[in-house]
């Protein structure tokens, strides 16, 4: 940690003395998008964009904003999606949060906005801001909104909803609600003071509420503000309908793949705070170099080197860039002077055709530990430009001062030691645990930022034109792969051994020991020790303090524990345990996790070597379940954990399969939404019900579905759902069978859910349905549509909208008795 707050210092005296500091890779900017951003460097306006969740946004505006008008643009997300469910994966909570992280800066890469986080973290939906609130921290989430208005000095912000029901979602209500304090609370100094040594106080001009019309809900109205944001870009080849959709595309875990529009496109704005817009959203604000003392000069060389810009010669605007650098190095320190500075050494590199990079030969380095390091440079233009010094961490001036040749590839690789106190490759909001809502940030540099700034980076110093620059370029791991070609991931410092469990949960019914498998992973040479289970009381160890070792970085072994509880479960208890690993004296206690997409890049992070630890009093009938994958679904793990034999079923299986041989079938959560092959795949799925079989089918969306009926019997889906996952919950005939076997099933099995307990309910079902539960949110009517069941033929048929997807992977001990009960026929 005191790695990384220096590190964010470096990069803030750095900016305030005026000496660059690229920390990105070198920017692809041909021609054309030379000459986009020469023409940005002549406007002196930005735009914040505030809403509650990826996919929020509005890329469309926002590629406007950026590459038409060409302001500073962001977009402030106050979640990282953690809330969500997941179409590409299994991955939920914070695992989706990173995925989604990763999707929005995708995003913004395209439209070409910049993007900010908050430290509240999505929990899954909220019908009221009130509800919300409960949850996240506002006083702080508030103060992260202040400080990110103060840091990027928006002129105008502008909310994706209305501070009223309208908005249909808590958070979303609760983000506008925010938007409008902040607004104020940004321009007050007795507001947040504590941030003032870091920021300033900020006025912004106005506040807006983009207004939209889609679904069934319509807040355009005639007399509202409107720009058309459907202009072609000639520069960019496209219209900023076509840039929209590659950038909405980007949230693929969330299936928003969507075709490009072009032509004409009306946006609204109704005005909250400030004064209302008539010709432009930055009516009132002085977008000309004029905003700032001595900036007028600066803005005429501004102007003369756009006219003089030659697309076949890029490199020719490198002395006229030059003289508007050094012009603005002699402006008192402003906030404009510090953003245009960057643009313009940017500007400079990519003019001059510098190129530079920085990478590992290994994809994971560990502290203490040496590690191959490269810094390769180019000058591809006929710009004189020098090379003063190369350092890495830890080692300096490891290249000569010499001339870069024109269009030579110059490389220097040097082995050295990874400095002892690099932090771990963990995202800076996991870094410590954190209560339901809100994420813990103990470094107020790193608020707002969407993931690490790079632990380890190399510094290139540069002379061009008689002026210094500074880079900084991350070190990544650069490989080549042979079907994908030359490849990048970001480099991971990690601990020199990991410990990774099998399974998240154990789940025990009575005192038989089970095996608990762990597997160890070197990231460095030499690595020996021992593994103890860190138990709570009233579980043991038989085989306790195992030893281990690992002569080099990669290799691999698993050691098995047994663990069983000293008696035998009479209640409900949910513990967990850690894993202890000890490596030349010290102790380690994190697992390596890894997420791979092929459209975003890899994510790394280390949690705790943790696993829960559930004694449940349950019995189960019946041994062999089929499963039909869902999307983000990892039941068919959890009910392994209790003894069943789980298959996975396909087209071979359902189709051509004997499906009497399972004791009961289950879908997947929204198994009816992605998947094609139910509407072949039902009419088996119901013969096999009426053959005697048992078919449970999780919640699906109503909208899109394969087929429409998803039961034997008539029933629609609605949007309903209970937010609250303490809500109680009433049983309609405390008599039905379902509730009796194989598990009596009471009101305290729903103590101890997570997030929610149940979202799409049903409605409209026929009379042949069973209901079993009536449940709902605070102030609301009761609903009866959780859980439909019905015997069809010899069989039974199950829909439920019951949250089973996230309660069994996180061991709530009454789902598996409720879920049991419904996969269960008494023989």
């Amino acid at each position: 940690m005191l790695l990384r707050i220096y590190t964010a210092l470096v990069l803030f005296l750095m900016l305030a003395a005026g000496m660059p500091a690229f920390s990105q890779p070198s920017p692809v900017w041909n021609a054309a998008d030379i000459k986009l951003q020469l023409k940005k460097l002549d406007t002196l306006g930005s735009v914040l964009y505030l809403a509650a969740h990826p996919d929020d946004e509005n890329t469309r505006l926002l590629g406007y904003l950026a590459k038409e008008k060409l302001y500073r643009t962001g977009y402030l997300s106050l979640t990282r999606g953690d809330g969500g469910q997941n179409l590409v994966g299994n991955e939920q909570s914070e695992l989706l949060g990173l995925i989604r992280t990763q999707e929005l800066l995708a995003a913004r890469r395209i439209d070409g906005a910049e993007q900010f986080f908050t430290r509240a973290q999505d929990f899954g939906f909220s019908k009221n801001p009130e509800e919300t609130f409960t949850i996240w921290d506002k006083k702080k989430i508030l103060g992260d909104v202040v400080y990110m208005i103060r840091k990027f000095r928006p002129d105008v912000i502008i909310c994706r909803f209305p501070a009223d029901s309208r908005a249909g979602h808590g958070h979303h209500t609760a983000s506008a609600m925010l938007a409008a304090e902040a607004f104020d609370a940004a321009a007050d100094p007795a507001r947040y003071p504590e941030q003032l040594n870091l920021v300033k106080p900020w006025q912004a001009k106005r506040l807006l509420w983009n207004t939209y019309n889609f679904g069934s809900a319509n807040t355009i109205a005639d007399d509202q503000f409107r720009i058309d944001v459907g202009a072609f870009n000639p520069l960019l080849g496209r219209g900023y309908g076509e840039i929209a959709a590659e950038s909405r595309s980007q949230h693929k875990s969330q299936g928003f793949g969507v075709p490009a529009s072009r032509g004409s496109a009306l946006e609204y704005f109704l005005t909250i705070k400030g004064t209302t817009p008539v010709k432009g959203l930055l009516d009132g604000v002085n977008t000309t170099w004029s905003r700032i003392a001595g900036g007028e000069a600066i803005g005429k060389l501004v102007d003369r080197t756009l006219k003089a810009y030659d697309l076949d010669n890029p490199a020719a605007s490198v002395p006229a860039l030059l003289e508007i650098r050094k012009a603005l190095q002699a402006l008192p320190d402003d906030y404009w002077k510090t953003e245009k500075l960057k643009a313009t050494e940017q500007l400079i590199l990519a003019c001059a055709g510098v190129w530079a990079e920085a990478y590992s030969a290994s994809p994971t380095v560990v502290p203490g530990y040496n590690m191959d390091a490269t810094i390769q440079l180019i000058n591809r233009s006929n710009v004189p430009v020098e090379l003063l010094q190369a350092d890495l961490p830890g080692k300096t001036n490891m290249a000569p001062q010499q001339l870069l040749a024109t269009n030579k590839l110059t490389t220097f690789t040097q082995t050295l030691p990874v400095p002892a106190a690099t932090p771990a490759s963990q995202p800076y909001w996991l870094d410590a645990a954190h209560p339901l809502g809100t994420y813990h940030i103990s470094d107020p540099l790193l608020v707002g930022h969407p993931e690490n700034i790079p632990a380890l980076q190399a510094q290139i110093r540069l002379r061009i034109g008689g002026q210094d620059f500074l880079l900084q370029r991350p070190l990544q791991y650069k490989y080549t792969d042979p079907v994908k070609g030359e490849l990048y991931e970001p480099l991971v410092v990690a601990p020199p051994v990991v410990a990774n469990l099998v399974n998240q949960v154990h789940i025990f019914t009575d005192t038989r020991s089970q095996v608990v498998p762990v597997k160890l992973k070197a990231l460095a040479d030499g690595t020996k020790g021992t593994v103890r289970l860190q138990l709570p009381a009233g579980f043991e160890a038989t085989d306790n303090d195992q030893p281990y070792s690992l002569a080099q970085k990669g290799d691999e072994m698993e050691l098995r524990f047994n663990i069983r509880p000293l008696k035998a479960a009479t209640a409900n208890h949910v513990d967990s345990f850690t894993v202890m690993v000890t490596c030349n004296g010290k102790g380690y206690t994190q697992s390596l996790q890894q997420i791979r997409y092929d459209h975003i890049p890899v994510i790394t992070l280390f949690p705790p070597a943790q696993a829960g630890l559930v004694t449940v009093n349950l019995k189960h009938n019946g041994n062999r379940l089929g499963y039909i994958a869902g999307a983000g679904d990892l039941v068919a793990a959890a009910l392994r954990q209790v003894g069943y034999e789980v298959t996975e079923l396909g087209e071979k299986e359902i189709m051509n399969g004997n499906l009497q041989q399972y004791d009961a079938i289950i879908a997947g959560v929204r198994t009816y939404n992605i998947n094609e092959r139910m509407k072949y795949w039902q009419p088996q799925l119901l013969q096999y019900v009426k053959e005697g079989g048992t078919l449970v089918v999780q919640y699906n969306v109503n909208n899109p579905l394969m087929i429409r009926d998803l039961g034997p019997f008539p029933f629609g889906l609605s949007r309903d759902r209970v937010t609250d996952e303490k809500a109680p919950v009433s049983f309609i005939n405390a008599q039905d069978p379902v509730l009796h076997y194989p598990n009596e099933i009471t009101a305290d099995d729903f103590n101890g859910w997570v997030q929610e307990r149940g979202l799409y309910y049903t409605v409209n079902a026929d009379k042949a349905y069973r209901k079993l539960f009536t449940m709902n949110d605070k102030g609301e009517s009761s609903l009866d549509g959780s859980t439909l069941i019905a015997s069809y033929g010899k069989g039974k048929y199950v829909y439920t909208g019951l949250s089973f997807f996230r309660q069994l992977p996180a061991g709530v001990p009454g789902a598996y008795r409720l879920f049991v009960n419904l996969i269960s026929v008494k023989q």
